[in-house]
């Protein structure tokens, strides 16, 4: 299994940051998803290179601000996927966020790094734009 983490800080208060992330309807964060649909626990959506993906989120947790979320259903049978959105304040201008995942088998750990990294960007774009 492969653990991918990712640390930055950025130029917004932690709630800015986690009203974005907290709302699992929301994609205009992530460039290669246009449409995500709910279902119970679970979203659903199709992104670019990857087909449809349905994933369970197992925690939205706004005292903690910490969001975990697992693709069920992909394209790609995958063993075990994990992911981790955590964010924390610095101060009032400024906050943390602590993005893991755990990816197996590890031949997709590329793939979704650079997932991430691209949704990283576009977080950055969301808070500047708001």
């Amino acid at each position: 299994m492969k653990v991918l983490k990712e640390e930055l800080i950025l130029n917004c208060t932690a709630q800015k940051l986690w009203s974005i992330l907290s709302d699992v309807s929301r994609c205009d964060w992530v460039p290669t998803i246009n449409e995500i649909t709910l279902d119970g626990e679970c979203r659903i959506f199709e992104m670019e290179g990857m087909g449809i993906v349905k994933e369970k989120i197992l925690l939205n947790d706004d005292t903690k601000m910490m969001l975990q979320y697992s693709a069920i259903e992909t394209r790609t049978p995958i063993d075990h996927h994990l992911a981790t959105m955590h964010v924390t304040e610095i101060d009032e201008n400024s906050c943390t966020l602590i993005w893991t995942t755990e990816i197996d088998p590890e031949i997709f750990s590329d793939a979704v790094h650079q997932g991430m990294l691209v949704s990283i960007e576009g977080i950055k774009k969301v808070i500047n734009q708001e």
